[in-house]
C-alpha cells in the first residue's frame, strides 16, 4: 500500500533500528486497529512481515519483523476496563454492557509486560448504553430509558474514571514500557449518526477556524488532557519519562475527507448504484490522514531514542 508519506525510506529505517530487538503493542478499539494498520503499511515499504497470530475472524493481531527481531501487535480492549459485551458484527447488542468502572481489562493488562512500547487510547464505546458497576455493584447506568430504576451516571464520569486507572496503573507499573496515550479521534457525521443517515461526502480538509469539535468529543479531549497533566504533575520525572500524550485531535478534526463514507465495504453500489448505504466516518481511509499519527510518533521518538535524553521530549499536541 503506498502513500505519500513524509517519513521516506530513511525514517522507516531508523525507526525499524530504533526498534531492533523490540515490540510495540497498540491497545484500544478498531481505531487503534486502524493506527496500527497505517504503521503496518508504512514499515511494509521496507520489509514484510510474518503474521504471528491472529484472532478468531483471520485478523492478524501481530507481525514480526524478522531482520530487526521487531514485533508489531494489536489488543482489542475497546473500553480499557472490565466489560462483558454482547454485540453482533453490526454493533447491535442483544444485552446492555456491564462496565466495571474500578477494573481494568485483564486481556491487556496481561500482555502490558510484553511490549517496550506501547499506544494505548479509548473514548468512542463509553458512548454505549451501558450498566455501571462499582464494587461488583450496580452504580448507574448510560442510556437509562429501559432501566427506569437507575440513575443516569453519565459518560464522561465513566470515561474519566477509565483514563485515571489507566494511568494509575502505568505510574504505579515496575514495567519500563515507554506508552504513547492517544487521544480520542474525531468523526465527520453530518446530516445524522452512523445509524441515522449520516454521511460525509466533503473532498478537502477544513481550513483553520472553519471546524469547532463537537461536543462530546470536546468533552472526552478535555478530561484525557486534564488527566494526564495531573498525572505527569503528582508523579514527577519518571512519569514523563515514561508516559507521552500523542494529542492528535485538532489535526484530525480538519480532515472531514479522509473517512471511507460509504466505501467501508467493496463496491457498496454493486448491485444498485442508489442503494442507501451506511457511512463510516469515523475510521480512517488508507493511506490517508491517519498515517501523520505515525509521523507524530517518529517525532517523538526521534527526541526519545536519538537524542538520547528523554526529559527533553516534548509532549506532542497537535
Amino acid at each position: 500500500m503506498m502513500r505519500d508519506k513524509s517519513w521516506g525510506f530513511i525514517g522507516d529505517s531508523i525507526f525499524f533500528e530504533m526498534m531492533r530487538d523490540k515490540s510495540w503493542g497498540f491497545i484500544g478499539d478498531s481505531i487503534a486497529h486502524n493506527h496500527v494498520q497505517s504503521l503496518f503499511c508504512i514499515l511494509s515499504e521496507v520489509e514484510a512481515a510474518d503474521e504471528v497470530y491472529h484472532d478468531g475472524e483471520g485478523r492478524p493481531i501481530r507481525w514480526y519483523f524478522p531482520s530487526y527481531n521487531f514485533t508489531l501487535a494489536v489488543i482489542w480492549s475497546p473500553l480499557l476496563l472490565k466489560a462483558a459485551i454482547s454485540e453482533d458484527t453490526h454493533g447491535v447488542a442483544s444485552i446492555d454492557m456491564q462496565l466495571h468502572l474500578d477494573k481494568l481489562d485483564e486481556q491487556w493488562i496481561h500482555e502490558y509486560q510484553n511490549f517496550n512500547y506501547v499506544t494505548i487510547s479509548g473514548g468512542k464505546w463509553f458512548l454505549k448504553t451501558a450498566i455501571y458497576h462499582y464494587n461488583d455493584t450496580i452504580v448507574g447506568c448510560h442510556y437509562c430509558s429501559s432501566h427506569s430504576n437507575l440513575t443516569e451516571f453519565g459518560y464522561d464520569k465513566a470515561y474519566r474514571q477509565a483514563v485515571k486507572l489507566v494511568f494509575n496503573f502505568i505510574i504505579k507499573s515496575h514495567h519500563s514500557a515507554v506508552v504513547f496515550f492517544r487521544t480520542t479521534t474525531p468523526s465527520h457525521f453530518e446530516n445524522g449518526e452512523w445509524f441515522s443517515g449520516g454521511t460525509c461526502n466533503r473532498t478537502m480538509p477544513y481550513k483553520e477556524g472553519e471546524v469547532r469539535v463537537d461536543n462530546v468529543d470536546s468533552v472526552m479531549h478535555d478530561i484525557e488532557l486534564e488527566e494526564f497533566d495531573r498525572a505527569v504533575t503528582n508523579s514527577g520525572f519518571k512519569t514523563r519519562v515514561k508516559l507521552k500524550l500523542l494529542d492528535t485531535m485538532q489535526l484530525s478534526s480538519l480532515r472531514p475527507d479522509g473517512h471511507p463514507g460509504p466505501y467501508i465495504h467493496f463496491y457498496p453500489f454493486a448491485k444498485d448504484d442508489k442503494a442507501i448505504v451506511q457511512n463510516d466516518c469515523l475510521h480512517w481511509c488508507l493511506p490517508g490522514p491517519i498515517d501523520s499519527w505515525n509521523d507524530l510518533v517518529m517525532e517523538m521518538l526521534t527526541h526519545v531514542v536519538v537524542a538520547g535524553n528523554p526529559t527533553t521530549t516534548p509532549l506532542m499536541k497537535s
